[in-house]
């Protein structure tokens, strides 16, 4: 029992440090779509960055030192002036008038002990891309 136990223990402790890594990697995704959502809901709120990131900073709650950015660009030919263009991938067919938001949230997950060969500490990112909602149809 004496000789079983320390590894026990380090396997609980390494088992949970990776249960804490994936829940953290997860909430920093979740944040950067909860993020993208509220950007994606029209024109206007795709262009509220401070607003964008308090969407994504309110879903993150549990991941301390989150950060959140977005950024949006468009599919018009000629590109509004102020406007960025977004990426052939995106500005096809059906989606040639398209508008898309960007959200990137970031943060530090440390672990509880410092294992060796194993950095402590790891930065996590989450992003997540929305076509913006064309005010001017139903659906």
């Amino acid at each position: 029992m004496a000789l079983v136990s320390p590894v026990l223990g380090l396997l609980l402790v390494g088992t949970a440090d990776f249960a804490r890594a994936f829940y953290f990697n997860q909430e920093v995704i979740a944040a950067a779509r909860a993020g993208a959502q509220y950007g994606s809901q029209s024109v206007t709120t795709a262009t509220d960055t401070s607003a964008i990131s308090a969407a994504a900073l309110a879903n993150g709650v549990n991941v301390p030192g989150l950060s959140a950015s977005s950024s949006v660009c468009t599919c018009e030919s000629p590109v509004p002036t102020g406007e960025t263009a977004c990426g052939t991938g995106y500005c096809n067919g059906a989606n040639s008038t398209a508008t898309y938001v960007s959200v990137t949230t970031t943060a530090t997950f440390k672990t509880l002990v410092h294992y060796p060969g194993v950095p402590q500490t790891s930065t996590m990112t989450g992003s997540a891309i929305m076509q913006v909602v064309n005010e001017g149809t139903n659906g």
